[in-house]
C-alpha cells in the first residue's frame, strides 16, 4: 500500500478547509461544479487544491479535459478528507444546537460575601433551565475569567479590563444593623461618634481590617474609627454574628435582608447618611458569539436583582 509522504510544510498550513474543498471537487466531478456547489469562484477552488497538493508534496488528482481521476495517494487522502467533512458538519450541528438551547456547564464566580444572595438565585435558574449545570466558585481574589474558564463573574469592583463586558445588576445600599438583644444590653447609639463605645463587627480581607466607617455630613464625608470583638472575611458570617447579638454591623442591605424582615436585626443610626456599597455587576469575556447559557443567566440576574444594563 502506498504511503503519504511527509509534507514539506507543517502545522496549521494543512488546513481542514482545503481538505473539505478537495472532497467537494471529487464529489462534484470537476473544479467548476465544486465551485458552483460551494458558492465561490473556480479560481479559488483551483488555488486551494494546488495549495493542498503543495503542502502534501503529492499529486492528488489527475486532470484531463473531460474528467478528474484520483491518484493512489489522492484516494487515501480522500478518506481522511471525508471524515473531516463529516466532523465539520457535526461541529456545525452542535454549535447550532447550543445557540438555540440554554444548556451546558455554566461556570460562575463570585466573592465569598456575595454567595448569600446569589446561591438561591442559582437554584432558581437551574430549575428554570434543567439542561444547564451550574458550577459556582467562591473566590475573594479577582479571578482571570479567560484563564480560569469562567463564563460569568459577579463583581462589586470597577471594571478595568477592556476585554470584559459588565452588565449592572443592582445598586447596593449600606445599612448599620444590630440585634435587639444587643441594643437592650449595650444601649442604642445616638450619633456615629457613639460607635466608639460599642462592639462593632468588622469585615477583613487580604490582611486589611475595614475599621473606618464613613458618614456623610453637611460639610462632607467624615470617618469614625471603630473596634470590636470579631473580624471576619465573610459578610454572611458577620450577619449571623450580628443576629446572635455580638455587636453592631455595617453591611450591604442585601446581605441582611432576611434577618431585617424577621426582626432579628434592626437598623441603627438610620437618620445618618452613609455612602452606598459598590454596585453589583455581571462580568463576562467579550466575544462575538456569546453562549446562550450566558445570555440567559445574565438576563435572569438582571430581572431578579432589579438592575439595569
Amino acid at each position: 500500500m502506498a504511503t503519504i509522504p511527509t509534507p514539506p510544510f507543517h502545522g496549521p498550513a494543512l488546513h481542514s478547509q482545503r481538505l473539505a474543498i478537495f472532497a467537494a471537487i471529487v464529489r462534484a466531478g470537476s473544479i467548476s461544479a465544486a465551485a458552483t456547489q460551494l458558492g465561490c469562484g473556480k479560481s479559488v477552488v483551483s488555488r486551494q487544491l494546488a495549495r493542498l497538493e503543495l503542502e502534501l508534496g503529492a499529486r492528488l488528482i489527475l486532470r484531463s479535459t473531460r474528467r478528474l481521476a484520483l491518484t493512489e495517494i489522492g484516494a487515501l487522502v480522500l478518506q481522511q478528507a471525508q471524515q473531516i467533512e463529516q466532523a465539520l458538519e457535526r461541529i456545525a450541528d452542535i454549535t447550532d444546537q447550543y445557540q438555540q438551547q440554554v444548556r451546558g456547564l455554566l461556570r460562575v464566580s463570585c466573592s465569598i460575601a456575595g454567595r448569600r444572595p446569589l446561591v438561591p438565585l442559582l437554584a432558581e435558574f437551574a430549575a428554570l433551565y434543567p439542561q444547564v449545570k451550574v458550577s459556582l466558585q467562591l473566590e475573594d481574589r479577582l479571578v482571570d475569567l479567560i484563564e480560569d474558564q469562567i463564563d460569568v463573574a459577579i463583581r462589586t469592583s470597577n471594571l478595568v479590563d477592556s476585554t470584559l463586558v459588565a452588565r449592572k445588576l443592582a445598586d447596593n445600599v449600606t445599612v448599620m444593623v444590630a440585634a435587639p438583644a444587643y441594643l437592650a444590653r449595650a444601649g442604642t447609639p445616638a450619633t456615629p461618634q457613639d460607635l466608639r463605645a460599642h462592639a462593632c463587627l468588622l469585615y477583613t480581607n487580604g490582611g486589611k481590617v475595614y475599621d473606618e466607617w464613613t458618614f456623610i455630613g453637611d460639610a462632607g464625608p467624615y470617618v469614625v474609627r471603630v473596634d470590636g470583638p470579631l473580624q471576619i472575611n465573610d459578610g454572611g458570617s458577620l450577619v449571623t454574628a450580628a443576629a446572635a447579638g455580638a455587636g453592631i454591623l455595617r453591611i450591604p442591605q442585601v446581605l441582611a435582608r432576611e434577618e431585617l424582615a424577621r426582626g432579628e436585626l434592626v437598623p441603627v443610626l438610620a437618620a445618618y447618611r452613609v455612602p452606598p456599597a459598590p454596585a453589583s455587576y455581571a462580568v463576562y469575556p467579550a466575544r462575538d458569539f456569546l453562549p446562550l447559557k450566558t445570555v440567559a443567566f445574565v438576563e435572569f440576574l438582571q430581572r431578579r436583582m432589579g438592575g439595569a444594563s
